[in-house]
């Protein structure tokens, strides 16, 4: 049996309809995904009745909700970095400390990017595309989502090694840091 053969088979098992392949998602699915399962995840933890009322909260610039809302894309952006790239071991969130103008200027104040860590094996070209392409596509379709112009940027994506951590260089001293350790959302 011919792999042709053998794949057309595998599509009509079971059903006896025939269903397209199996095609790796794009960026512009995988942000769209991503912001549901967010909004989902926001209205879940702030107990509200839609994910139309969380968006409601993200336009009027809630923090807590913006907090839920970042922090479950973190976690689905780390996931899906990890399932596309195996040289990633961990990826962490992190944040910077708000001087005090940035407190009393908060209304005024852009949406912050999500700080992610990714520790990798090795740093690559092709992980640096990958995740310019998912922080292009996440950034217009929060935009589109919360009613206003295009966003530069969703993601801020710090890449360390192994040599990084090691010599607690760079953003790899983060990681022994003791006031600004970050939070791990995915692992190897």
């Amino acid at each position: 049996m011919s792999r042709t053969s053998m794949v057309k088979e595998v599509h009509t098992v079971g059903t006896g309809k025939q269903t397209p392949p199996l095609r790796l998602p794009n960026a512009a699915s995988t942000a769209e995904i991503t912001l549901a399962q967010a909004l989902a995840y926001c209205a879940q933890k702030m107990g509200l009745a839609s994910t139309e009322l969380a968006v409601e909260r993200l336009q009027q610039g809630d923090r807590t909700a913006c907090s839920y809302c970042s922090y479950s894309v973190a976690k689905q952006v780390a996931e899906a970095l990890g399932s596309l790239d195996g040289n990633i071991q961990t990826v962490y969130v992190f944040d910077y400390d708000a001087t005090p103008e940035d407190l009393c200027s908060a209304e005024a104040m852009p949406r912050s990017p999500i700080h992610l860590l990714v520790w990798t094996t090795r740093k690559t070209g092709a992980l640096s595309s990958l995740v310019e392409v998912l922080d292009r596509a996440l950034a217009q379709n929060y935009a589109r989502m919360i009613g206003h112009g295009p966003s530069g940027h969703m993601l801020d994506v710090q890449i360390i090694d192994n040599t990084d951590v090691e010599n607690r260089s760079g953003y790899g001293a983060l990681l022994a840091s003791l006031y600004h350790r970050p939070i791990k959302v995915w692992e190897r």
